[in-house]
């Protein structure tokens, strides 16, 4: 069994065949999917994914490419979406430095407080995406204590991931610790307490060895287990068990 913390089947790479891969998941055990929002389009998406599967849920929120696009309305309507009761988090949400063409870093930080200050508003844990970014990432966490949630596509250093996980925070890992040069996030995972480990696809993105280069979906996730229970020399079952457990407590799952 698996619990996918961070996916976009609403991205237009399932647009020809959403139905039959929904269908899929479950006929194979996938539990449960976080779908995260990227652009308004994205949380509209995720929250009517999640109020037709029983098994997905929804995350709300304005990636940190979109920032300059982030307006009062915009601000108003994610309140609204996440009055959805599937609605379990505010997301995904964050910096991003490695692209150029972004939102200046100050539109960027602006708009990453902004629905900080939404998720602690409704009580809601947040999902971060931080590319390039960590140290404002971390300042702009602090900033918010009463806020918990998950760094996701975790891909900082061992002593970053120490402080996240000190203020409270969960790591995501991607199919990233399968590649042959994934030393960082290996190292990573070797030092995380198993009640703070998140395993997510990301997809259609970040499809993890032997699918690289994929379009990446919920069943590879086994790949990752594999990965990190090999890491750690703990049981398949171990890691499962703990990450599913993990989802469900992060985002308030009975």
């Amino acid at each position: 069994m698996i619990f996918d913390s961070h996916a976009h089947y609403d991205d237009e790479a399932f647009d020809e065949d959403r139905v039959m891969v929904l269908k899929e998941l479950k006929e194979n055990h996938i539990i449960g999917v976080l779908n995260c929002g990227a652009s308004i389009e994205g949380a509209r998406a995720s929250v009517n994914l999640a109020k037709e599967n029983d098994f997905f849920y929804a995350a709300v929120g304005i990636h940190p490419e979109f920032a300059d696009k982030f307006d009062d309305s915009m601000l108003k309507e994610l309140e609204e979406l996440a009055d959805c009761e599937k609605v379990r988090a505010i997301g995904e949400i964050g910096l991003d430095y490695f692209h150029e063409e972004n939102p200046s870093r100050e539109i960027q930080k602006k708009v990453f407080r902004t629905q900080m200050q939404l998720a602690k508003k409704l009580s809601l844990p947040v999902v971060i995406h931080d590319r390039d970014a960590h140290e404002d990432t971390l300042n702009i966490l602090k900033e918010f204590p009463e806020v918990k949630g998950v760094v996701h596509c975790f891909s900082g250093s061992v002593e970053f991931a120490r402080e996240c996980l000190r203020i409270g925070y969960y790591i995501g890992i991607t199919g990233v610790v399968t590649f042959k040069n994934a030393k960082k996030v290996v190292e990573v995972v070797k030092e995380i307490p198993m009640d703070r480990l998140l395993v997510e696809t990301d997809c259609p993105y970040m499809a993890p060895v032997p699918y690289r280069g994929k379009r990446n979906r919920s069943e590879y996730i086994a790949n990752i287990i594999e990965t990190i229970s090999s890491i750690r020399s703990i049981s398949v079952e171990e890691v499962q068990d703990n990450t599913i457990k993990n989802a469900r407590e992060l985002l308030k799952i009975k």
